[in-house]
């Protein structure tokens, strides 16, 4: 048994919906996820990333990057080659795919770069200034003295 339930989690749980769906995913186990075309990760500055895709064989208005709903995708299609040619050996892969990256709160797609046969996308996170940390000045009172009672000894 590879699958796992986080029913109990959805109902046990308000307002953390996205770290189930976080699990849901990382516990799929999709046979047919392919790894075409291949792909690097790079962290490039501490709120920064550059994502990598060797797209070879594609031109770059072939290649089409939109975000939504919080997820990156990269589709490619290869126009429809008129010429026909006969090969001996086809060893590039120019079939069409799609790739998508899920992206983390305030993740920002700031460019993207075609040059030989790769694909650059650069991110960024881009926290509101309203969600920062922020330091809260202490103002200082005046001093007060207490009132006191003069008290004589008993004995």
């Amino acid at each position: 048994m590879r699958s796992f339930d986080l029913t109990p989690l959805y109902r046990a749980t308000v307002g953390f919906d996205q770290i189930a769906d976080l699990l849901d995913r990382a516990l799929a186990t999709d046979v047919g996820q392919n790894s075409y075309p291949p792909y690097n990760i790079e962290k490039t500055a501490d709120d920064g990333w550059r994502i990598s895709i060797a797209a070879a064989g594609f031109a770059a208005d072939e290649l089409a990057i939109e975000v939504k709903d919080r997820a990156l995708h990269v589709t490619a299609r290869k126009a429809e080659d008129d010429a026909e040619r006969k090969f001996l050996h086809r060893g590039i892969a120019t079939r069409a795919f799609e790739r998508r990256f899920h992206l983390a709160d305030h993740v920002q797609v700031t460019g993207a770069l075609h040059e030989n046969g790769m694909l650059h996308i650069d991110l960024i996170r881009e926290v509101p200034e309203a969600l920062k940390p922020r330091r809260i000045a202490i103002a200082a009172g005046e001093k007060t003295q207490a009132n006191l009672v003069d008290a004589k000894a008993v004995n």
